[in-house]
C-alpha cells in the first residue's frame, strides 16, 4: 500500500476494496498549471464505442497515452497509446513515488459540460490484472463520482475537485461499479487522468 504515511489515508470502501482520496494532491497553483497545459496541449479526440451492436458517440473527449506496448482495449475499440508527454510523466512519476504501484498508461478524459459523463463500469478487463490498482487525478471543475455495489447496491458518492487524487485498488472492481453522472448543474471544463497498468498476455 500507500509509501506516504497510512494514518493520513482512510478507506472510503464500506466493503470489497479500497477507496483513497487525497484532497488537494496537487496544490491549487499546481493544479492550474497542469489543467491549462493539459487542455491545450493534449490531443483531445471524439470517439465511439460498439453498444448494444451499433456505434454510439463517447459524451466526453479523450486520449491514450503510455508506453509503446501499453494497448488497451474496452467497449469494442482498441486504443495504441501516444507516447508519454513531459507533463503526464511528470505526474505519473509523483504518483509512483508516493505509493507502491507503477503505472505504464494514462487514459485523460475531458468533460466540457454537466452533459459530459461516463456511463457505469468496473475496470476489469483482462489486461488490467486480477486486482488493479488505479489512480485517478482530478484537475478542473469539481464533479460527482459514484460508485455502486454490484449485490446490495449500495451508493458511495465522492466529490472529486481540483488537484485531488482518488485511488481504486484490491477487489474493488470485481464488486463495485462507478460512474460521473450527468448533471443539470452549470459546469466547466474537467480533465481526468486515470493512470493503469496495462499487462501483456
Amino acid at each position: 500500500m500507500p509509501l506516504l504515511d497510512s494514518s493520513a489515508l482512510k478507506n472510503l470502501a464500506p466493503r470489497d476494496g479500497n477507496v483513497f482520496l487525497l484532497k488537494q494532491y496537487y496544490s491549487l497553483d499546481e493544479a492550474n498549471e497542469l489543467f491549462s497545459i493539459l487542455l491545450d496541449r493534449l490531443a483531445w479526440q471524439e470517439e465511439s464505442i460498439w453498444m448494444f451492436g451499433k456505434p454510439v458517440n463517447v459524451p466526453r473527449l479523450t486520449c491514450w497515452y503510455g508506453d509503446p506496448d501499453a494497448v488497451y482495449a474496452y467497449s469494442g475499440v482498441k486504443h495504441e497509446p501516444l507516447p508519454w508527454t513531459v507533463e503526464l510523466n511528470a505526474i505519473r512519476q509523483r504518483i509512483q513515488s508516493d505509493f507502491a504501484y507503477t503505472f505504464n498508461s494514462v487514459l485523460a478524459n475531458l468533460y466540457r459540460s454537466g452533459q459530459d459523463s461516463m456511463g457505469y463500469h468496473a475496470d476489469n478487463e483482462k489486461e488490467l490484472g486480477m486486482n488493479p490498482a488505479i489512480a485517478s487525478l482530478s484537475l478542473g471543475d469539481e464533479r460527482l463520482f459514484r460508485l455502486v455495489h454490484n449485490k446490495s447496491k449500495e451508493k458511495l458518492d465522492l466529490v472529486l475537485g481540483h488537484g485531488d487524487l482518488l485511488i481504486m485498488a484490491g477487489s474493488l472492481q470485481h464488486h463495485w461499479r462507478h460512474a460521473i453522472p450527468k448533471t443539470g448543474q452549470l459546469k466547466s471544463p474537467r480533465i481526468n487522468l486515470t493512470f493503469r497498468k496495462i499487462r501483456g498476455f
